[in-house]
């Protein structure tokens, strides 16, 4: 049976409309319930191949969800009716490894050689996790998730490489094998944790302090749960330094047409036209 969501792709456009037009700016965590988000990361041609041997290698912090065509700003398989040039609530530009400006939109930076990249996020398994009520500390306190810049180092490729980008959910003890089990059938969006407990164990110094997003509050009865994060890659971005890199900016996410059930290992496959029933 399809679900509402591969039915009704409305609330996915409506969510990039309001994005688009700037009426909303901020983290995608919870928008547009039902549909799966995505990490964008934008690159000249002459820098995509490498970067797609960066993403084979590290599956895990870079599942790759789509790759556009040269120059293209239109992801076809994930939205064919998007534009990558507007639709993120923000962006992080980089030009020769730094950080530039972060726009709400990047047509003035748009150029004819350029690759778009999608890759997996966990905010597509967020909704299981509280479906089975598994609550988030970020959506509760109304923050951006945190993340954190671990000394796990990822596979190099050409000039890219550098360390894993985690993001962090705290949960208690006895939430975290049904968290791990659920987020486990989502491999394209990340998978299952790749830590808990003490985040010295991944160099993580002061919970406190994430690299991006923002502090929660962590309860007594809770522990910190740790997944690879798809900001992993502009960590690669910056050591590369191309030219020219766009990307999202940490948890405003590129919001697809395709419904989170369609990355759940577990969801029972769709009927095919002259199939078996």
């Amino acid at each position: 049976m399809r679900t509402a969501a591969a039915r009704d792709v409305t609330a996915a456009a409506r969510a990039r409309a309001d994005i688009r037009a700037g009426r909303h700016t901020g983290p995608t965590s919870g928008l547009a319930p039902g549909f799966a988000q995505a990490n964008l990361v934008v690159l000249p041609e002459a820098y995509a191949l490498d970067f797609l041997r960066f993403c084979v290698r590290n599956p895990k912090p870079c599942p790759v969800l789509d790759v556009t065509e040269t120059g293209s700003a239109c992801p076809e398989a994930l939205a064919p009716d998007a534009d990558l040039r507007s639709d993120v609530p923000r962006y992080r530009v980089f030009a020769d490894g730094e950080c530039i400006d972060e726009p709400n939109d990047v047509n003035r930076y748009w150029r004819a050689d350029l690759v778009a990249f999608l890759l997996g996020c966990s905010f597509t398994f967020e909704w299981a996790l509280t479906a089975a009520g598994i609550p988030l500390a970020h959506q509760r306190q109304r923050t951006n998730v945190p993340m954190y810049v671990t000394d796990l180092a990822c596979a190099p490729a050409g000039l890219f490489g550098g360390p894993m980008v985690v993001s962090m959910r705290p949960m208690r003890p006895a939430d975290l094998s049904r968290a791990a089990q659920i987020t486990a059938r989502f491999p394209a969006m990340h998978g299952a944790p790749v830590h808990a407990g003490d985040p010295t164990a991944l160099g993580i110094g002061d919970l406190a302090s994430p690299d991006f997003g923002d502090p929660v509050s962590i309860a007594d009865d809770e522990i910190p749960v740790f997944w690879a994060c798809g900001v992993t890659p502009q960590t690669a971005v910056q050591r590369a330094r191309p030219p020219i890199a766009l990307v999202h900016a940490p948890g405003h996410m590129f919001i697809t047409d395709l419904p989170h059930e369609h990355y759940d290992s577990a969801a029972p496959a769709p009927h095919l036209p002259g199939g078996s029933p």
